[in-house]
């Protein structure tokens, strides 16, 4: 998250308004238009959209890495506020936004396809519970 009061005022000159009403888009953002005007339509679209949190299950194929299933703590911007790394090991890992060198939007609230994702907090929070530090000995 940029919050520091320096870095927001040189972004404010520099940052272009957008708006995705237009007929014509920025170049590289027409994808994005077609990709969110297809999501409309299907069932669960935006379901997740007015909540301040949301906690997911993820599985992640390993994509180069080991496999592993993300429990995930989301703010209504998209951004990781808690995780939890569930390896198929059993080794369960928890982390959050100090553990992160870089925190950008992961979710797309908006998106149907996370809305089958979401589970209950005290889901999160067992798991939480259980989970040891990321970089911890124990």
């Amino acid at each position: 998250m940029v919050d520091s009061p320096d870095a927001i005022e040189r972004a404010v000159g520099d940052l272009d308004e957008v708006d995705i009403d237009e007929p014509t888009m920025p170049p590289g953002l027409e994808g994005l238009r077609a990709k969110r005007d297809a999501q409309r339509g299907r069932p669960g679209f935006g379901a997740l959209a007015d909540r301040s949190i949301v906690h997911l299950r993820r599985l992640w194929d390993g994509d180069g890495d080991e496999p592993a299933t993300y429990l995930m703590e989301v703010g209504s911007d998209g951004r990781r506020l808690r995780q939890v790394e569930l390896a198929d090991d059993g080794t369960a890992l928890k982390s959050g936004p100090d553990d992160w060198t870089f925190n950008p939007p992961v979710v797309d609230l908006f998106d149907p396809e996370w809305a089958n994702m979401e589970i209950h907090p005290d889901e999160f929070e067992a798991a939480w519970l259980r989970a040891r530090h990321v970089g911890s000995e124990q």
